[in-house]
């Protein structure tokens, strides 16, 4: 073995697939380099500000139910661009892209578990897709997953995170704010919780409807709640807007919301409130 080859032998060098992308992750708000196995550990929460990460349906399943085990609820099937929408791009390009990012069929996903022992369904809206934007197959997921929970006699849980509707959808994407609105009726006629839990960022027509209805409104820290976008409201109301506005803290100060809580925190609140609403209801 000739010199050369003694040295490099000698060097520890990383597989080609450990690469500083991998092994770090950069935080959105403070810039901090945070060592990757530390951040997913935590949640996807940074450690030195509390920057709460989005995540998505697969990741937030696991960290909210029992020993993440959980029976995602099939997706349901609807008509596809039913208006023919195109802008740069026709709608149903951008619906392959968005599943091929993503894996999921689209933008809510519903899933049956536990949390603390009390069964649950729990819908979870994800950013990644679309903006997490509601068109008529999260309309109708929202639904489903709601009778779903009916079904089961158990609390319907929602995360929301949304833009808004979804545009490609025009008329079609409103008229889910009145059927989520029945269905969240059904909910309360046959006496079962209705938990929102809202994360950043949760606006437009989702906050107009399902998001704000829930019998217990959660948040998670720092989440961008609200209707129209910040510069919009100064510039019809010209006025500067106070400072944290439509961020979770300042929609608790203001009675907006019940309480902000820390996604580690997450799973014990839901099964203390699931308990207390439910006291009977406790899987076996």
């Amino acid at each position: 073995m000739s010199w050369l080859s003694r040295v490099k032998s000698g060097i520890p060098f990383l597989p080609k697939k450990q690469t500083a992308d991998t092994l770090w992750h950069k935080c959105a708000k403070c810039g901090t380099m945070i060592f990757l196995k530390e951040w997913e550990d935590n949640l996807r929460v940074c450690p030195r500000c509390d920057f709460h990460d989005r995540i998505g349906p697969k990741q937030r399943f696991d960290y909210i139910f029992d020993d993440a085990r959980y029976e995602k609820l099939t997706p349901p099937e609807v008509r596809e661009d039913p208006l023919k929408f195109r802008d740069t791009k026709r709608y149903t390009d951008r619906l392959k892209d968005a599943r091929s990012k993503t894996g999921d069929r689209d933008a809510l996903i519903n899933a049956r578990g536990a949390i603390g022992g009390h069964k649950v369904v729990v819908g979870v809206q994800n950013f990644a897709f679309m903006g997490g934007s509601m068109g008529v197959a999260v309309g109708t997921a929202f639904v489903e997953g709601a009778r779903a929970a009916i079904a089961d006699k158990v609390p319907y849980i929602i995360f929301t995170a949304s833009g808004g509707a979804r545009m490609q959808e025009a008329v079609l994407s409103l008229m889910q704010l009145p059927r989520t609105t029945v269905a969240i009726n059904e909910l309360r006629e046959a006496g079962l919780p209705y938990i929102v839990v809202l994360t950043d960022p949760t606006t437009g027509g989702v906050t107009a409807s399902y998001a704000m209805l829930g019998d217990i409104q959660i948040a998670e820290p720092g989440a961008l709640i609200g209707f129209a976008g910040q510069r919009v409201i100064e510039q019809t109301i010209r006025e500067k807007l106070p400072e944290g506005f439509q961020r979770a803290e300042y929609l608790l100060q203001h009675g907006m919301i019940d309480m902000v809580v820390p996604r580690g925190e997450l799973t014990g609140t839901l099964s203390r409130l699931i308990a207390f609403l439910m006291p009977e209801k406790k899987a076996a």
